[in-house]
């Protein structure tokens, strides 16, 4: 009787061990894919509050505000769930459902004419801020979290302002080589800054003005290299003529 006893005590133990193993295991794959997940949603919550805060160099509308709050708010909110330990995150939290509110009540208008940065890294910074403001403006709207009319007045604006930096960082090197004498390199430059004019589907008074600059500037410079060339051609034939001369001159004698 008390072998068999011993024998269901020990088939008891090993039963319980590999339960509490299995178990164990469980919780450890649990809290991993929970950390994944955690890391996931403070990756996404940082690129959003930083193009949040990049606010100085791409300026947001109101409704760009809001979504990107929401955005914001709604990670916060998720990431409270699967940590609601963590009081900060409540804070945090708090705070941007307090300024989704005030941004709802709020009318200001955003100025249409930004100012640009002299700074081609400051451009650079700006342009990769419109780039992922607009992919995230198209995600929020595959989700349903975006009107459809903000998404076609917003792309359009966000649109027109790297065509903006575009621009003018084409006519900025393009005037730069040409006050140092290297026309070859201001016409390209030139010519891509109409280029992109030529391939925009706005239509409106910086489009059409810089059209006019960029045109009238790529005829003097082609009138500039015309005249150079021909300035080249007639001092080599004044060079021409002088060896032939010294050629056929009469020999001296020594």
């Amino acid at each position: 009787m008390v072998l068999p006893l011993i024998i269901a005590l020990i088939i008891a133990l090993v039963i319980i061990a590999i339960t509490v193993n299995v178990v164990q295991q469980h919780r450890e794959r649990m809290q991993a894919l929970k950390r994944a997940e955690f890391t996931k949603l403070r990756h996404a919550l940082e690129e959003s509050e930083e193009i949040l805060f990049n606010a100085a160099n791409v300026p947001l509308s109101a409704g760009l505000s809001i979504m990107l709050l929401k955005r914001i708010s709604y990670l916060l909110k998720a990431m409270v769930e699967l940590e609601p330990g963590q009081r900060d995150l409540k804070h945090r939290l708090e705070e941007t459902e307090a300024r989704i509110s005030e941004l709802n009540k709020s009318t200001e208008a955003i100025a249409d004419n930004v100012g640009l940065p002299d700074n081609d890294q400051q451009l650079l910074a700006m342009m990769k801020g419109i780039k992922k403001l607009r992919n995230m403006l198209r995600a929020e709207h595959a989700r349903g979290n975006v009107d459809t009319q903000l998404v076609i007045d917003e792309d359009r604006r966000l649109d027109l302002l790297q065509l903006r930096i575009s621009v003018e960082s084409q006519i900025k090197r393009a005037k730069s080589a040409r006050s140092n004498g290297m026309l070859g390199s201001a016409r390209q430059y030139f010519e891509k800054a109409l280029a992109y004019l030529n391939g925009t589907s706005h239509q409106n008074d910086y489009v059409s003005s810089r059209i006019s600059e960029a045109r009238m500037a790529l005829e003097e410079i082609t009138l500039e290299l015309k005249q150079g060339n021909a300035k080249d051609i007639e001092k080599r034939g004044e060079k021409d003529n002088k060896d032939i001369d010294e050629l056929f001159a009469p020999k001296r004698k020594w």
